[in-house]
């Protein structure tokens, strides 16, 4: 399968980089987004249609530099796949609210939130963070996202970030309901944004399971690779057993 890659708040495919090369390295595609995340107009649907857009594109690279577009139609992003290939939905963060909005969209296999919010139809990112309870637990002398990473790595990263638009903020979300797509859901031991105790709660409040544990701070996927991209595959491998659930 495919893994497509969404970012969180702020980040770009720089964010998940070292994860990107694991899983080639492993001969797995990967398709990384890039989401409008500075742009005030763009909202979640513009959101997800970065995602279809970028699949689409993955599928048929342009042979010439191609004028922006409007999103591509989603029969044209999953039709045209190389056949028996589906995709492993990865979101991070505040990614976790469009990604299960992607699964209405394209033909995904698995769902895997990273450290990710998980939204409830019709929720808004603004009212998630007071119906989840949540309660920053920040230190102003401590870096909440990069803490954990060596420091020419954390520096890198945290140039790296864009502005986040406050554009989806208080948009309900167009979720209706919570895909029929296999989801699975890593914690990070160490996250001091969403601590892990919080996101645990979380996910087995929102989604009925409890979410496995890895090593490292908010962004694993820079700090622990490695570890992360074993634990793909697995999810990999028991989605696609004959006897996966």
């Amino acid at each position: 399968m495919t893994f497509v890659l969404i970012p969180g708040a702020g980040c770009t495919p720089y964010h998940w980089h070292p994860l990107t090369a694991e899983l080639r390295h492993r001969g797995h595609p990967v398709i990384e987004v890039d989401l409008p995340c500075d742009d005030p107009t763009a909202g979640l649907t513009d959101y997800v249609d970065a995602v279809v857009t970028a699949v689409a594109r993955a599928d048929h690279p342009p042979t010439a530099p191609a004028p922006r577009t409007e999103a591509v139609d989603t029969a044209e992003a999953g039709n045209h796949r190389v056949p028996g290939r589906g995709l492993t939905v990865v979101a991070h963060s505040l990614g976790g609210m469009t990604a299960p909005l992607v699964c209405e969209r394209l033909p995904v296999e698995l769902l895997v939130l990273v450290a990710g919010m998980i939204p409830r139809p019709g929720e808004s990112m603004e009212q998630w963070w007071e119906n989840t309870g949540y309660r920053s637990t920040e230190d102003e002398g401590v870096d909440t996202f990069f803490h954990d990473l060596p420091p020419d790595l954390a520096t890198a990263a945290r140039r790296e970030l864009r502005d986040q638009s406050t554009g989806p903020w208080t948009e309900p979300s167009p979720l209706r309901a919570w895909p029929d797509v296999p989801t699975r859901a890593v914690i990070a031991r160490d996250d001091l944004l969403f601590p892990a105790d919080f996101l645990r709660r979380v996910t087995e409040d929102r989604l009925g399971f409890t979410p496995d544990e890895t090593p490292g701070g908010h962004f694993p996927m820079l700090g622990h690779p490695t570890e992360l991209a074993d634990r793909l595959e697995a999810y990999q491998a028991e989605v696609t057993s004959p006897r996966s659930p």
